[in-house]
């Protein structure tokens, strides 16, 4: 007889640098198949044999790092209630390589999904341009650019990605899903003399857009395309070559953010539905969030 479930909902951060991704791939050290080990030794040392399988609300590329991911799972209700979320957290942490760490553990809905829940994510991408290689202590979050780029010229052309497009362009092909998403804020702010900070924010991402949104704006800075490149490329209904997918070590998936406990049911089904070319009729499907 299986026992009571709770839907518990993990913050994660993790440095991606030495990880193939998150989602397990046979033979390789991924962050998903360290966090289910951890979890498989709390439950069983609970006295449980509940598979420690968790939902993640986005899955991270080899190399890309994350300051708050977030995933779920659903433990024994005694083994919960007896732990609690502190000692949850740090019997997990005490586990984990110090790599990736849980930051907090909380109680949810059953209905909470941390993929399809989700309203949106956050990302953030570090250049530090004029110089060909980087300072040790920012190598494994940053991306070194050699060449001077204009920030301007970057924030001004990204307002053409805002809303709801097909960024097919910028996605890598996966058979049955949509590119169809909706950006909502993208900002490019240089902080000091040498680093630059790409933050985008939508709804979901599909696989490496980010990295490839930020090449395009990288392209627009350095002065070799302009703003009419960018709307060209939302007229795509496939991957452009002419589009650069950045290095993984760059990107940061810094926050993502749900609705009110009650609502997240709701908005995981409507998350769920597959979406088509902005005005199309849409159909049930799933085929939403493949997210980065």
């Amino acid at each position: 007889m299986l026992p009571d479930l709770v839907r518990v909902r993990l913050t994660l951060g993790y440095d991606g640098t030495d990880f193939y991704g998150w989602a397990k791939q046979p033979g390789l050290r991924t962050v998903q198949d360290v966090v289910e080990s951890s979890l498989g030794n709390l439950i069983s040392n609970g006295g449980h044999n509940t598979p420690a399988s968790v939902t993640v609300a986005g899955r991270t590329d080899a190399g890309v790092h994350a300051r708050a991911q977030v995933a779920h799972l659903d433990l024994p209700v005694e083994l919960w209630q007896r732990r609690g979320s502190l000692r949850t957290v740090g019997q997990l942490n005490a586990k984990l390589p110090k790599d990736v760490r849980v930051l907090a553990a909380a109680e949810v809905p059953g209905d909470f999904d941390a993929r399809f829940s989700a309203l949106s994510r956050t990302y953030a991408y570090r250049v530090h341009d004029q110089t060909p290689y980087l300072h040790p202590l920012d190598s494994r979050f940053s991306v070194a650019h050699g060449i001077r780029l204009d920030v301007a010229a970057m924030a001004s052309a990204s307002r053409v990605l805002l809303g709801e497009h097909d960024f097919a362009a910028f996605c890598r092909y996966r058979e049955g899903a949509s590119t169809i998403r909706t950006l909502q804020h993208c900002e490019v702010a240089r902080m000091g003399n040498d680093e630059i900070v790409f933050t985008v924010v939508a709804d979901a991402f599909c696989h490496s857009m980010v990295r490839s949104l930020v090449g395009a704006l990288v392209a627009v800075g350095e002065g070799k395309v302009g703003r009419e490149w960018l709307e060209g490329l939302l007229q795509r209904t496939s991957r452009s070559d002419a589009v650069k997918v950045m290095p993984a070590s760059g990107l940061v998936l810094e926050a993502i953010a749900y609705p009110t406990a009650a609502q997240s049911g709701e908005q995981a089904r409507r998350a769920r539905r597959f979406r088509e070319k902005p005005g199309a009729a849409q159909a049930l499907g799933d085929g939403t969030t493949s997210c980065l």
